[in-house]
């Protein structure tokens, strides 16, 4: 008759410590923007703001922009953008980031970083329309404004995924009434088909005035 096997003392210590190491990465990475997310909405507590107004979103070129406000005056923005997120991490937080506001405009600029990490361009417009559904949800008549990915020198190897990413975006919106695409690709490109480096901080992703006056010309429209 054969023994029943059971796991030595080695072994099960063997599969703890491992995955001790394993699990708790994921936790971390899923709580990464947890006082980032806490803070922007200690800020937004403190200062006065009006439901119905404007929500600025997304990773560091949201974040980054610091003269969003300034730029836009008379749109009441709010600018919730948190860096280095992707778009998954902002439907993690979109009652505080986006949800708590109530907005009718809804600018974003996420898939930056997904496509970077290695996300299908499907998942991330799948992600896209469940921000769109849940928004909906509370502000039936919000619109949404998707920014193209920038075209950063620091990201370049990885041009044709974004470019799909941003031709696949373009229809995404061009299908849903309430969506509209903002192509700020395009602008940001010299005439010898590369990115124009006088538009960046020296990390070549970042975007220094230059960049963010492209943006701002390319919003315009639709806030006016």
């Amino acid at each position: 008759m054969r023994k029943k096997y059971q796991p030595t003392l080695f072994f099960i210590l063997f599969i703890f410590f491992n995955t001790s190491f394993i699990f708790p990465s994921k936790a971390q990475d899923s709580d990464q923007f947890k006082v980032e997310v806490e803070n922007l909405s200690k800020k937004y507590q403190q200062i006065e703001w009006e439901k119905g107004g404007v929500v600025f979103t997304g990773s560091s070129s949201i974040k980054m922009w610091k003269t969003l406000e300034k730029d836009f005056p008379n749109a009441k923005i709010i600018n919730t953008g948190f860096g280095g997120s992707q778009t998954h991490h902002l439907i993690k937080y979109l009652d505080q980031l986006v949800l708590e506001f109530e907005p009718k405009k809804i600018f974003i600029y996420e898939g930056d970083n997904d496509i970077n990490a290695g996300k299908p361009v499907r998942q991330i417009l799948d992600e896209f329309f469940e921000i769109m559904e849940k928004v909906t949800a509370i502000v039936p008549d919000a619109q949404f404004y998707f920014i193209s990915a920038k075209p950063s020198p620091s990201r370049w190897a990885k041009k044709g995924q974004y470019e799909l990413f941003n031709e696949r975006l373009k229809i995404f919106a061009m299908n849903h009434p309430n969506a509209n695409f903002i192509d700020i690709w395009t602008p940001m490109m010299a005439k010898d088909g590369k990115p124009k480096p006088e538009l960046f901080l020296e990390d070549n992703l970042h975007m220094n005035e230059k960049g963010y006056a492209i943006w701002k010309k390319a919003v315009k429209p639709y806030l006016d």
